[in-house]
């Protein structure tokens, strides 16, 4: 019997009911049964994945492989175990929560044997308003470099590898690493490929958001966090040279998984655990932050870095807090410089360099609004709108060098006039129209981060959902103050779709839109009744 041209792994923990979904994307593959394989690893499950798994498993006898193991706490040991049984020419890995277009394996494969690619990324879009990086996926391309692309941010392991590829160099996860295992598996593949391979053009990988939220990484913890992507630079830092290239790989990390660190739930936990990341961030900051890396990154990133650095647990908390319960600090002009009056700056007791809360060469600084206002009206052509007060404590946005100011919500562009200046600020006025916020999302649902940036509308800067950074004139607005905003209900079709302004972990102002579904209705009366 010949080799089956892919296989698929699916590591599986308590994933019912996605998981029936998932298992039937497989099976309606039009690639067609006899050349797939799925590798099905059942990680010590206490649900029905496991009798699922079986359930599939005998309809499919040919076609299905079920392995049952003690639970091993993360989904690297059920993939290392699954990639060991797979006998196809591609590998393609399949979370449990996830499905597939019933062409994607077929496309993935055609496209990988045309192209003689050892890598090939197929779109991926989120399910449930999670957000899924697209940058990468803005068109196919037979030929995309690791480091010149937008790849960087986009290194989870849902994409098809060359079986041979992986063996050739035992590229396998690492199982000591409970969350992210992934991003050096992925990262040392695309490294070592002779081609990585784009498809855009067809909605390959539906990534899922629980409605529950129980998987292993939305629940992991910030020492977890912190000892994952202390792990996964040092491979970074071990796998690539010091330079441009591993730069390029460093500013994602530095942009994403170590900013999280320091965001606004840091003002939530205890003590020791605070110290634990500000001490771990601060150790990183020092061994990789390179000025390139750093000069990429938004203001608000970089300051906190340089607090993990040179200042203390408290001189770090002050500055979240005033970002999170405050908003944006004031800025100080002397001269051909520009500092943000952080608490801390310059204060005696504390002795912090100036070079900690340095924004001039920051081009988004100017940029920085609170949200502090919020509600949908009609507007004067009689449309509805969602209207957005914001406010900066420049009194000068014009002398700034913030004219024109525009906001967006990701690559939807708000109307935004200037309506009032003085000694205590100006007050913007941001409208979005709601058919736009509507016509903008996908039937899956989707939140977009709302930035504002310096200078005419560019899509190509407004910022991404999970980004932190800045570089390049825009900066996410915040909302410090926002409590439960009223949705909007709009049709679209036959269906119904709430558009609702929320808040982040991180305290960014966010649009989100979503389909009212049986599923999404029965979580909100769950999450309500916990509340009593």
């Amino acid at each position: 019997m010949s080799a089956p041209d892919v296989s698929v792994v699916v590591p599986v923990y308590n994933t019912m009911p996605y998981l029936t979904r998932c298992l039937d994307s497989l099976v309606r593959q039009t690639i067609g049964l006899p050349r797939m394989q799925v590798v099905a690893v059942d990680d010590g499950s206490t649900d029905r994945s496991g009798a699922e798994l079986e359930r599939y498993a005998a309809r499919y006898p040919e076609v299905f492989t079920v392995i049952h193991q003690p639970n091993s706490g993360g989904p690297a040991g059920p993939c290392n175990r699954g990639l060991d049984a797979a006998t196809g020419r591609y590998v393609f890995f399949v979370g449990a929560d996830d499905h597939l277009g019933p062409e994607a394996l077929d496309r993935l494969v055609t496209a990988a044997d045309a192209w003689d690619s050892d890598v090939v990324l197929g779109k991926v879009v989120g399910v449930n308003s999670r957000h899924i990086y697209q940058d990468i996926f803005a068109r196919s391309a037979v030929d995309v470099d690791l480091f010149d692309s937008a790849l960087p941010r986009s290194l989870a392991n849902t994409k098809l590898f060359r079986k041979e590829l992986l063996d050739r160099h035992a590229i396998r996860y690492r199982e000591e690493l409970r969350i992210a295992s992934d991003l050096p598996f992925t990262l040392e593949a695309c490294y070592r490929a002779r081609r990585i391979s784009v498809l855009a053009d067809y909605e390959f990988y539906y990534a899922v958001r629980r409605f529950s939220a129980t998987n292993i990484t939305y629940l992991s913890r910030h020492l977890e966090r912190l000892r994952t992507v202390e792990a996964n630079l040092a491979f970074v830092a071990e796998l690539i040279e010091p330079g441009k290239r591993r730069d390029a790989i460093l500013v994602r990390r530095f942009d994403h998984e170590v900013a999280k660190l320091v965001e606004d739930d840091l003002l939530r936990l205890d003590r020791a655990t605070q110290q634990a990341v500000h001490d771990g961030v601060g150790r990183l900051v020092a061994e990789h932050l390179t000025e390139e890396i750093a000069e990429q990154l938004g203001a608000e990133t970089r300051i906190r870095y340089a607090l993990t650095r040179d200042g203390s647990l408290d001189d770090l908390l002050a500055v979240i807090r005033q970002d999170a319960e405050v908003g944006v600090p004031a800025t100080l002009v002397e001269g051909a410089r520009r500092y943000a009056a952080y608490p801390g700056f310059r204060d005696p007791a504390r002795g912090l360099p100036d070079s900690c809360f340095d924004v001039t060469a920051v081009p988004e600084w100017p940029a920085k609004l609170d949200a502090t206002g919020f509600g949908w009206e009609d507007d004067e052509r009689g449309e509805r709108v969602l209207t957005i007060t914001g406010y900066s404590p420049l009194p000068d946005l014009t002398g700034a060098g913030a004219d024109p100011l525009t906001v967006s919500a990701e690559e939807i562009p708000a109307e935004t006039v200037v309506i009032a200046r003085g000694d205590a600020g100006s007050t913007v006025r941001v409208r979005f129209r709601a058919a736009d916020l509507l016509d903008g999302g996908i039937a899956t649902g989707r939140r977009r981060i709302v930035s504002a940036q310096v200078g005419p509308f560019d899509p190509d800067r407004a910022l991404g959902a999970n980004s932190a950074a800045g570089a390049g004139g825009a900066a996410a607005l915040r909302a410090p103050r926002l409590d439960r905003a009223v949705p909007l209900v709009r049709r679209r079709g036959a269906r119904l779709y709430l558009l609702t302004p929320t808040r982040d972990e991180s305290g960014r102002l966010m649009i989100s839109v979503v389909p009212v579904t049986p599923g999404r209705v029965t979580a909100r009366l769950r999450q309500k009744l916990r509340r009593r």
